[in-house]
């Protein structure tokens, strides 16, 4: 009786654990990770030991091609790293477990990115709307680009100051003002 008792607890473990996952997979789609990397993020998360592709696949019931590039976007983000056991020849991988520094590499890779496209396709705008207001003999329409370049170059000193606010992230020094929290 007493291993049916023991049965009972694991299951009611990876229970817990299971369903933590699925909120780590739900929290990461909020930075555009898909669930499924998300998964397998949470699923390398709780694992003792690094894993393998195939561990991977069978852990989570998916393709060995998804798990690669799964693996290979977490690798990018930052979130996952290779790792080396005595005795086994397959890439091995774990996850980063400073959430501070993969949160910090992801929140900067995603933001960085838009921010910069933002601030082009501001300066694009400008460009277009003075060639027009060159071009128009429209009193009207020259008052309005005029007003509407000076909502673009607003925007685009707000995208710069965001882009500073990364850089803060990015660096770390967001801890001198956010300190993290080392009581765990």
């Amino acid at each position: 009786m007493p291993n049916q008792e023991n049965n009972q607890d694991w299951s009611n473990y990876e229970e817990v654990v299971d369903k933590f996952i699925q909120v780590i997979a739900k929290n990461m789609n909020l930075y555009g990770i898909t669930p499924s990397v998300g998964r397998l993020y949470g699923t390398l998360f709780f694992s003792e030991y690094p894993m393998t592709l195939d561990d991977m696949r069978d852990a989570l019931e998916m393709s060995k091609t998804s798990m690669s590039t799964g693996v290979r976007s977490l690798s990018e983000m930052k979130m996952v790293e290779p790792a080396f056991r005595k005795g086994i020849r397959k890439d091995l991988y774990k996850s980063e477990e400073d959430w501070y520094k993969s949160f910090t590499s992801l929140f900067g890779n995603r933001w960085r990115h838009h921010t910069e496209t933002n601030i082009e396709e501001a300066e694009e705008a400008i460009q277009e709307l003075e060639q027009i207001q060159v071009q128009t003999d429209d009193n009207g329409l020259k008052d309005k680009i005029t007003s509407d370049i000076e909502r673009l170059r607003y925007a685009q000193g707000y995208y710069r100051w965001l882009m500073r606010f990364i850089q803060v992230v990015e660096s770390g020094e967001i801890f001198k003002y956010v300190p993290r929290d080392e009581k765990n």
